[in-house]
C-alpha cells in the first residue's frame, strides 16, 4: 500500500515537471524575447537543460527506490537459503 502511494506521487511529480519544463521554456522564450532571439532562445536552452537534470534526479529516485526493493527482496531470499544449508 506504502509502496503505491509513493508511485503515485512520484507519477504525478514527474507529469508536473515535464508540464513545467514545456511551459516554462515558453514563458521564459517570450519573457527574455524583447532581449533578442538568440538570447531568448540561449536562455531558453538553459532553462530546459536544467529543468532536465531535475527531471532525471527525480527518475533516478524512483529508480533507486525500485532497486532497493528488489536487493531486499534477494537478501530475503539469499537469507532463506543460507539457513536451510547450515542446518
Amino acid at each position: 500500500m506504502q509502496k503505491e502511494k509513493f508511485d503515485r506521487i512520484v507519477s504525478f511529480l514527474l507529469g508536473a515537471s515535464w508540464a513545467i519544463v514545456l511551459f516554462g521554456a515558453l514563458i521564459t522564450f517570450q519573457l527574455f524575447l524583447f532581449l533578442g532571439y538568440s538570447l531568448a532562445l540561449f536562455i531558453t536552452i538553459t532553462f530546459v537543460v536544467v529543468s532536465l537534470f531535475l527531471v532525471l534526479a527525480l527518475d533516478a529516485f524512483s529508480i533507486n527506490r525500485e532497486k532497493f526493493y528488489e536487493i531486499k527482496k534477494q537478501t530475503e531470499l539469499l537469507e532463506k537459503i543460507y539457513s536451510k544449508h547450515t542446518k
